[in-house]
C-alpha cells in the first residue's frame, strides 16, 4: 500500500523523523510504521522495545506533545506504530513548523506560517484590523456601486443600503473592534496595494512557455476587477472562433464566459493575499491558466473539491461581501458551475493542479475552437497556387478575413492602417482572381476565402 495523506513507512528510525510527526500533528493527524519498507511490507526493526520508551521521550522534549507509541508483532517481526492526533494548536519541532500534505512534508515560513497560526486561533486573514486604513479611504463611488449590485439581487435588506457608511461597514461584518478590516481595504479602496502589495491580477498572452508576448495589470477594488479582467480577456487576449448560419455571425471562445467569471471569483475569494503574489492569468492559443496563492481547506484533497460539497471560503468576509452583491452563491458550487458551463459549450472539463502553496486551474480548448496565429492560418487555409497569386499587403488583408469575416472595410482599413481606398483596390482584385468572394449586402454579409472553402471541402 503507497504512503498516504496519513500514513508513512519507514524501514528504521531516525531523529529527523520527528519533523514528520511534527507534520502530522499540524495536519490530520496520522500514522508512522517503523520496521517497514516504502510498498508498507513489515521488515522489521531492531531494538524495537528500546524504541517504544525513547521514541515518546524525544517527541515530549522536542514538541511538548504526547502520542501514541506502540509495539506491534507480525510472526518473528517487531515494529513501531507511531499514532499522531491532529492538534487544535500549532506545534513546532526544535523552532520549525511543519505540516503533511499529500506524502510530503512541508516546512512552514513567511505568509504560509502566518496564515496556518490564524487558521489554529480560528481567526482569518481578511478579519484582521487595519489600524492605517480609515474610512476616509473607503471609496464612495465603489459603496454606490455595491449599493447597486446588493439592491439589485435583494440578498440584504434595504433599510442596510441608507445606512452611513461607517454603520454599513459594520453591517457587513468589516469591522473588527474599532477598526477596519483587510477585506474592507481589498473591496471598498480604490487602491489596496497601498496596503497590500500582490492585490492586484496580472495577464499574459505567451506563444510558448518561454514567450511572453504581451501583457497587462488590472488593479483596484476586487468588487470592481472582475468586470474589467473579464472584458480585457475577450477583447484582447482570447480570439473567438467566428462562423455564419445563414447571416447570423456566431461567437465561440474555447473557455464560455461563465466559467472564466466564475474560476476568477473563486480565485480572488480563496487567495492568501499575505503572500503579495497576484492572481496570474496565462493565455495561449489552445489553453488559459488562472494560478493563484491558496490552499484547499484543512483536510480537503482535489476529490473532495471536484466532489459537491459545502461552502469553506478562505477569507469568509470577502466571500459574504461577494454573496450580498449577487457574484457568488453561499453554497459551495462554484467548481460545479465551472464543469457545468464547459460541458454545456462543449468544451473540456478543466483540469485543476494542487500544489502547497497554490491553487491552478487549466482550461483546454478542443482542436475545433484554435484559432492559429493569422499568416499560418491564411497558409494553411488558402492553397498554394492562391498564396503565389497576392502581394504581401493581400496577404495580410487575406489573414484578417481569415480571422474574422465579418470586419468592415474601415476596421480593415484601421487595422492595417492602410486608406480606405487601398483597402478597396485589393479586396477588388482578390475578388476578380477568385480568391475572395462577399455573401450577403455590403452593410450585412461577410466574406469568404473561396479557395479556403474549396481546399477544405476537398479534404473532408
Amino acid at each position: 500500500m503507497p504512503e498516504s495523506q496519513n500514513t508513512e513507512w519507514k524501514v528504521k528510525w531516525r531523529d529527523e523523523y520527528l519533523e514528520w510527526i511534527c507534520g502530522f500533528a499540524n495536519a490530520q493527524g496520522g500514522r508512522i510504521y517503523i520496521g517497514c519498507d516504502d510498498d508498507g511490507n513489515i521488515v522489521g526493526v531492531a531494538g524495537a522495545r528500546k524504541l517504544l520508551e525513547d521514541i515518546p521521550n524525544k517527541i515530549r522534549d522536542t514538541m511538548g506533545i504526547i502520542v501514541g507509541v506502540n509495539l506491534l508483532v507480525q510472526g518473528d517481526r517487531e515494529y513501531i506504530e507511531i499514532n499522531v492526533p491532529s492538534y487544535p494548536i500549532g506545534i513546532s519541532c526544535k523552532g520549525v513548523y511543519y505540516y503533511r500534505s499529500g506524502s510530503t512534508k512541508q516546512t512552514l515560513t513567511g505568509p504560509a506560517l502566518e496564515a496556518f497560526l490564524m487558521r489554529k486561533r480560528g481567526a482569518t486573514w481578511d478579519n484582521l484590523p487595519l489600524p492605517a486604513f480609515s474610512l476616509d479611504d473607503v471609496d464612495d463611488g465603489i459603496i454606490a456601486q455595491f449599493k447597486q449590485w446588493a439592491a439589485k439581487k435583494g440578498r440584504i435588506d434595504k433599510s442596510v443600503l441608507g445606512e452611513s457608511k461607517g454603520t454599513l461597514m459594520e453591517k457587513l461584518h468589516l469591522m473588527n473592534g474599532a477598526y477596519l478590516t483587510n477585506a474592507a481595504m481589498l473591496l471598498f479602496s480604490k487602491d489596496p496595494e497601498k496596503w497590500q502589495l500582490g492585490a492586484y491580477v496580472k495577464i499574459g498572452y505567451f506563444e510558448t512557455d518561454a514567450d511572453l508576448i504581451y501583457q497587462d495589470e488590472v488593479h483596484g477594488s476586487i468588487l470592481e476587477q472582475i468586470d474589467k479582467i473579464v472584458e480585457l480577456v475577450y477583447l484582447k487576449y482570447m480570439r473567438a472562433k467566428i462562423t455564419y448560419e445563414g447571416m447570423q455571425r456566431i461567437e465561440r471562445y474555447f473557455v464560455p464566459e461563465d466559467a472564466l467569471r466564475e474560476a476568477l471569483l473563486n480565485a480572488l475569494c480563496h487567495k492568501q493575499y499575505q503572500s503579495g503574489v497576484p492572481v496570474q492569468i496565462s493565455v495561449y492559443a489552445d489553453r488559459l491558466y488562472i494560478a493563484n496563492c491558496g490552499c484547499l481547506p484543512e483536510s480537503w484533497t482535489l476529490e473532495n473539491l471536484m466532489q459537491k460539497h459545502a461552502s469553506s471560503p478562505y477569507n469568509p468576509n470577502i466571500a459574504h461581501v461577494f454573496y450580498l452583491a449577487g457574484f457568488i452563491e453561499s453554497w459551495g458550487r462554484g467548481v460545479e458551475k465551472i464543469c457545468s458551463a464547459c460541458q454545456k459549450d462543449g468544451v473540456p472539463q478543466p483540469e485543476y493542479t494542487i500544489n502547497p502553496g497554490d491553487i491552478m486551474i487549466k482550461f483546454v480548448a478542443p482542436e475545433s475552437r484554435v484559432i492559429r496565429p493569422a499568416i499560418d492560418r491564411v497558409t494553411n487555409k488558402v492553397t498554394d497556387r492562391v498564396t503565389k497569386k497576392v502581394t504581401e499587403k493581400e496577404e495580410k488583408l487575406l489573414a484578417l478575413i481569415v480571422e474574422d469575416p465579418g470586419y468592415t472595410m474601415p476596421q480593415l482599413a484601421g487595422k492595417l492602417k492602410v486608406s480606405r481606398k487601398s483597402i478597396a483596390a485589393w479586396i477588388k482584385r482578390l475578388k476578380e482572381e477568385n480568391i475572395i468572394e462577399r455573401v450577403g449586402s455590403a452593410r450585412n454579409g461577410y466574406w469568404r476565402v473561396v479557395e479556403a472553402s474549396r481546399h477544405e471541402n476537398t479534404k473532408e
